[in-house]
């Protein structure tokens, strides 16, 4: 084959050359094509030959960097300059532009409600977006308004279309400018997950549906219009009389016992969150506003302070309570239907001054009232969580179980006595068995609760009767509180049965009973039945060991006068302190 002529053969542009690409001393010289090689390359190390890349095309080459100002530029040249290389104080200088502009935020005056955008403490926008259906309008009507809070208001509504189609409800609207936190933001979720999985019992207020749009939240609820249960008792002066005081508790504490099941409570008991569902006098009442209750597992303890100041218990300003918490609030509640207000204060520090005295029943009305009513109310008044009554076993007190065939719901206290009577050593058990024996005023209680778990026919249950007495009871709130987990505590009942004297020792509360009047003669009777039956001979080391004691704890310093040195067996004040066992408390004071 032939040399191929069609074009001239290119020079190699990567030769060493004399001469310079553009010479100054030659003005006539004509410019290079824009295809012609560079000259000059540098040369790779590794290879003999080079490939310059189609980028030299629209760079300056450095050897052309020392032409006249005055050259004919490159034809295609689309840049006048090179690129600069990227800053590596670009990204310090935009964080020092966010934090001067957060600091100018901070100097700014805060905001009226509902002014600018909220935020949360990151300072990111909150996401206000529930999930919840937008076709509020299109669906119900708004009516007038019934009744406004601190966080919203409610109207009555009708539905326009639908199954309810012309049903009269309730709609509390919750302006989404009122919500400035994530916290308050989570509250208005928690409220309707509750309202949803509470359901099945006469006294809670009925929920529907929830809708959203960009200004509100809207909860829409049965319309109860009897009124605020604050209304009638301010129109009676605070002067019920123990019969219908008694028909009002009846309904709160049934309620209340039902929600505390679930695991849920309440924390904002007051008059002003009961409605009468019509006008009648002895129509029913309702619990509302759900919007500051939380799920309270069974062991689980709360620490934040919520409520109203006038029924918030001690122990929520102590940051550690439960159930109990709404039990105090009742308490409050029937002293208000007395015509009595025991704890009055508007703020934190009036009312932690107000809890340092006891509730005073000198004055009137109570020395008019039964002693009965007396001792129902301080068991509901009183400052320790451990020893008040649970709303369960307040239905069961005498003052109030006689009054229209009440009946005793399931009592979520039973499960976790029983949980610790389980996990309980063997000379515990026998201490509470004693203590059993001289039960006279819980008997009834206890037997409530005990043929609520359905015996089997020989009178005695197992671990799948205590299942399936939860489960009779069980909503979907019972699911998020994780109530049925503390079965696996009780799992020792798969494979024996406990009869009903053990029950009443494994379900007794030895701090309630002594709370009681002649604590100390019940625990002597009990003792000298420990001491004839289950007493005997032990060490302290072989006590601490039956306690569940540590090595770090000095046992001797702790349990020294629990045992008698006459005969080494347990004494009376190491039956009682064994009662109570060995709390995290207790265990925090010795060491």
């Amino acid at each position: 084959m032939g040399t191929c002529t069609s074009k001239p053969t290119k020079p190699n542009p990567y030769a060493p050359q004399n001469q310079p690409v553009n010479d100054q001393s030659n003005p006539t010289q004509t410019p290079k094509s824009p295809l012609t090689p560079l000259p000059n390359p540098k040369q790779s190390p590794y290879f003999p030959f080079y490939t310059p890349s189609p980028a030299y095309l629209f760079k300056k080459s450095p050897s052309t960097e020392s032409v006249a100002a005055n050259s004919t530029p490159t034809p295609l040249r689309i840049f006048k300059k090179p690129f600069p290389p990227p800053s590596p104080a670009k990204h310090i200088r935009a964080v020092l532009r966010r934090r001067e502009l957060g600091k100018k935020k901070k100097k700014a005056a805060i905001p009226e409600e509902g002014e600018g955008e909220s935020e949360d403490a990151t300072g990111l926008d909150l996401d206000k977006r529930f999930g919840f259906s937008k076709e509020f309008n299109s669906r119900l009507e708004v009516g007038e308004e019934v009744g406004r809070g601190h966080f919203g208001y409610t109207c009555s509504a009708r539905f326009k279309k639908g199954d309810r189609k012309g049903q009269q409800v309730a709609v509390k609207v919750i302006p989404k400018s009122k919500m400035t936190t994530a916290i308050a933001v989570e509250d208005v979720r928690r409220e309707v997950k509750i309202l949803k999985a509470l359901t099945g019992h006469r006294n809670l207020v009925q929920f529907h549906d929830a809708f959203e749009d960009f200004d509100n939240v809207y909860i829409v609820m049965e319309l109860c219009e009897g009124g605020e249960l604050l209304d009638r008792i301010l129109s009676r002066g605070g002067k019920y009389s123990e019969d219908d005081a008694k028909a009002v508790l009846a309904q709160i504490l049934n309620v209340v016992a039902f929600c505390h099941l679930q695991g849920v409570v309440h924390r904002d008991l007051k008059p002003e969150n009961f409605l009468y569902t019509s006008k009648d006098e002895h129509s029913q009442l309702k619990v509302i506003d759900f919007g500051l209750s939380d799920f309270v597992r069974p062991d689980e303890r709360l620490n934040d302070i919520v409520g109203s100041a006038y029924y918030v218990a001690p122990e929520v300003l102590h940051r550690s309570y439960t159930t109990e918490a709404d039990v105090w609030s009742i308490g409050v509640i029937a002293i208000l239907l007395c015509g009595s207000r025991p704890f009055w204060a508007r703020t934190e520090s009036g009312f932690r001054a107000v809890l340092k005295a006891d509730p005073s029943f000198d004055e009137a009305p109570w020395p008019s009232l039964s002693p009965e009513a007396k001792d129902f109310v301080k068991r509901l008044l009183n400052k320790d969580p451990r020893k008040r009554m649970t709303a369960a076993q307040a239905l069961s007190h005498p003052w109030i179980r006689n009054h229209n065939d009440v009946k005793v719901p399931l009592d979520i206290l039973i499960f976790r006595l029983m949980k610790a009577y389980m996990r309980s050593s063997s000379l515990r058990k026998a201490a509470l068995r004693a203590l059993s024996k001289t039960l006279t005023v819980d008997e009834h209680y206890l037997k409530e609760q005990f043929a609520l778990l359905e015996p089997n026919y020989n009178g005695s249950i197992t671990l799948e009767n205590l299942r399936m007495a939860l489960m009779k009871n069980a909503t979907d709130a019972m699911k998020d509180s994780h109530i049925p987990d503390i079965l696996s505590s009780l799992n020792a009942l798969q494979y024996r049965r406990m009869d009903f004297e053990e029950f009443c020792a494994a379900a007794l509360s030895v701090y309630q009973l002594e709370a009681l009047d002649h604590w100390e003669q019940r625990a002597r009777c009990a003792y000298e039945l420990f001491d004839k039956d289950g007493n005997r001979a032990i060490v302290i080391e072989e006590l601490a060991s039956e306690l569940g004691l540590g090595p770090s704890v000095p046992v001797h310093a702790v349990l020294n006068d629990w045992i008698r040195h006459t005969d080494g067996k347990l004494s009376f004040h190491g039956f009682v302190k064994l009662l109570h066992g060995m709390s995290s408390r207790t265990m925090a004071k010795v060491q």
